[in-house]
């Protein structure tokens, strides 16, 4: 059968079979099949048309790294926003215990910690319920730490609490009898009087509750200078169980102590493995923890317990510093390059210590208006001068 035109209907296939499917009329000859790769997800082909191969994803590390960075960043901040604001808590419940007769004998900054000298007066008692009925309010230790920002140093200045000095209104007596007759504002004077330095700021630390700020922060480093034996703050209530004891013990060499160690250490006063030990050296070890104190108050570890132990952090404190100065106060420390551990000295009567004649020398050294010297043999009992370290 024939169709006009004289075209067949059908196509003929002559010659052999053909391989493949044989072609149909109206239906497009089907694409050989992909390969297996292809069809593992390497390309997305789906049909008629050009093959199209997917990439792989490109990161993009400056981006990555720029939202790493601004997330950590603004975690530091937020962290530092919440620990400020519980630290300047702990602060303000400080400044509420030191009187405000107190203040009034401090003499007004002339700037601000970070770029101005500043005078602060660390005065150590113990306040404990057992002291209190026994009448003791002596200053157990008695510091004057003196800032040099411009210069990047710190002084410290160690006043032996037997020394005789004037007391204003008083007469001459130990200078530790100042806080006892007049609390902090009598000795703030009577440190500024003997010294001709301006007291700036007062802080009062209470020895009762020194040990658990150290605790909060996780001990502090020391390092002892010498074996150290001490039969003082025996543990034990009865005297014969006193007698027994060996005594506390401190080996040489640098110690992580706990805030009961660190307490005790710094208020040992006598060490019977040495009869050459004094109130002098007793302050030299009292200043070893203040300045441990201080390093671990600086640290990171401390920064990141601020939200959780902003506010224990001041529980022992009494003082007229807020939460900005002790930034700054941790600033200088953080920047100072020189450290300078000074003491005033003199000649023991029994009880009391008559002041050296070397004793302005120091002062003019914690002035930074004379150059540092060690304490040189001299006829004192206690040489006064200073140690760079």
């Amino acid at each position: 059968m024939s169709t006009p035109g004289g075209e067949k209907p059908y196509r003929v296939y002559r010659g052999g079979r053909q391989k493949g499917r044989v072609p149909t009329v109206g239906r497009p000859e089907k694409s050989p099949p992909r390969a297996k790769a292809e069809r593992d997800g390497r390309s997305n082909y789906r049909g008629p048309g050009p093959k199209t191969t997917t990439r792989p994803r490109k990161i993009r590390w400056g981006r990555e790294l720029t939202i790493a960075l601004v997330l950590i960043v603004a975690f530091f901040l937020a962290w530092s926003v919440i620990g400020y604001l519980v630290f300047r808590s702990g602060v303000s419940e400080a400044n509420k215990r030191l009187p405000q007769s107190a203040r009034r004998a401090l003499t007004p900054d002339k700037g601000s910690l970070l770029s101005t000298p500043t005078a602060i007066l660390l005065l150590g008692t113990d306040h404990s319920a057992a002291a209190a009925r026994a009448g003791d309010r002596h200053s157990d230790s008695i510091t004057l730490l003196r800032t040099d920002p411009p210069h990047h140093r710190l002084y410290y200045l160690s006043i032996p609490r037997d020394l005789r000095v004037e007391i204003p209104g008083y007469g001459s007596s130990k200078i530790n009898t100042a806080y006892q007759v007049g609390g902090p504002r009598l000795a703030a004077r009577t440190v500024a009087t003997y010294t001709g330095i301006p007291v700036n700021h007062l802080v009062v630390v209470n020895f009762a509750e020194f040990k658990d700020l150290i605790d909060a922060i996780g001990g502090i480093d020391v390092v002892v200078g010498e074996r150290i034996q001490s039969k003082f703050d025996c543990p034990y209530s009865t005297e014969a169980r006193c007698a027994r004891w060996p005594g506390w013990r401190f080996s040489p060499g640098k110690q992580h102590m706990s805030g009961q160690r660190a307490l005790i250490y710094s208020r040992v006063r006598k060490n019977v493995l040495n009869p050459a030990d004094t109130d002098i050296t007793r302050g030299e070890r009292n200043q070893q923890v203040i300045q441990a104190l201080m390093s671990k108050l600086a640290s990171f570890s401390t920064f990141m317990r601020l939200p959780f132990e902003g506010k224990n952090l001041t529980k022992p404190l009494a003082t007229d510093l807020s939460a900005n100065d002790f930034a700054g106060l941790g600033w200088a420390k953080f920047r100072a390059d020189r450290t300078l551990h000074c003491r005033l000295g003199g000649t023991s009567t029994g009880g009391d210590i008559t002041p050296s004649q070397d004793n302005p020398n120091v002062i003019l050294m914690v002035l930074g208006k004379s150059a540092p010297q060690p304490p040189a043999p001299t006829g004192d009992s206690y040489p006064p001068g200073c140690r760079v370290g």
